[in-house]
């Protein structure tokens, strides 16, 4: 249930003193929700980078597709990940000069996996307000219609949050955005390895079954300005923040890990899946 005294209304990104995107693509993020695609890695560094993640999952065994969660300030590897000042400039256009990175995941559709992402808002399941959270999505492998890219429903970011009904079929979670046939044609968020998207926390989004024969790999990362709170204490006891630019107000964050082996850490279990 939506707690009432949440602020899930959109706030238009301003389109002065911008470091690294145009007008234009300021624009489309505030009237169309997202904004992509991005160069951020090099194919070099999209090597190891891929190497580094498929250890991880490799480490957590079955659970290591969906399962690893909120790891940003536990493993140094994901930190500096988050960290990256260039992506930090594309955020950082989006939300203003103070950055918090408040939750990480991995997210891989291995070949022929039939169980979609159903169409949600990502904000309405989250104890956070005002909902002022951008979305990076870094390709890990090349994602396209074939194997299973996100999709985004155009404009759907400003209207705040939309009914839900219960999933039908071979689902992620059980909760999907009612009606959302009727909210416009799908936009596939095709990106090449190495690339990154932004969207919106209440752009409805969402991924088909991935029938293809090619993984389909990304790593999530949440951003927000301090300006966000946590409205549930048990809720804030799965958020580790790390401040990643400026000032993080009164969030509780987190240094730098030592470690960086996941097998001798566990996650605070603050999930979210596209």
């Amino acid at each position: 249930m939506l707690d009432e005294k949440q602020d899930l209304s959109f706030q238009a990104a301003s389109v002065s003193g911008t470091r690294t995107l145009s007008p234009e693509q300021i624009a489309q993020y505030n009237s169309q929700g997202f904004v992509q695609p991005f160069d951020i890695f090099s194919p070099s560094e999209m090597t190891g980078l891929r190497s580094y993640l498929n250890g991880l999952m490799d480490d957590m065994g079955d659970a290591g597709g969906y399962g690893i969660n909120c790891y940003q300030a536990r493993l140094s590897g994901l930190y500096d990940i988050a960290t990256d000042p260039r992506i930090l400039d594309h955020v950082q256009d989006i939300i203003g000069p103070d950055i918090l990175c408040w939750a990480t995941a991995i997210l891989s559709k291995k070949p022929n996996d039939p169980k979609a992402v159903p169409w949600h808002q990502d904000a309405s399941f989250w104890a956070l307000s005002p909902a002022r959270t951008v979305t990076v999505w870094l390709a890990i492998d090349d994602a396209d219609a074939d194997n299973s890219a996100m999709q985004f429903i155009p404009a759907t970011h400003n209207q705040g949050a939309m009914e839900v009904q219960s999933t039908g079929g071979e689902a992620v979670f059980h909760k999907e955005t009612a009606n959302a046939e009727a909210l416009g044609t799908p936009f596939t968020n095709t990106l090449k390895a190495g690339q990154i998207s932004l969207h919106a926390d209440m752009l409805v989004h969402g991924s088909q079954p991935n029938t293809s024969d090619r993984r389909r790999c990304g790593f999530t990362l949440r951003y927000c300005p301090p300006s966000v709170q946590i409205t549930d204490a048990d809720w804030a006891t799965g958020v580790e923040a790390i401040l990643c630019r400026g000032n993080a107000g009164n969030w509780k964050t987190h240094p730098r890990p030592d470690n960086n082996d996941i097998t001798k850490t566990s996650s605070p279990h603050v999930v979210g899946n596209n």
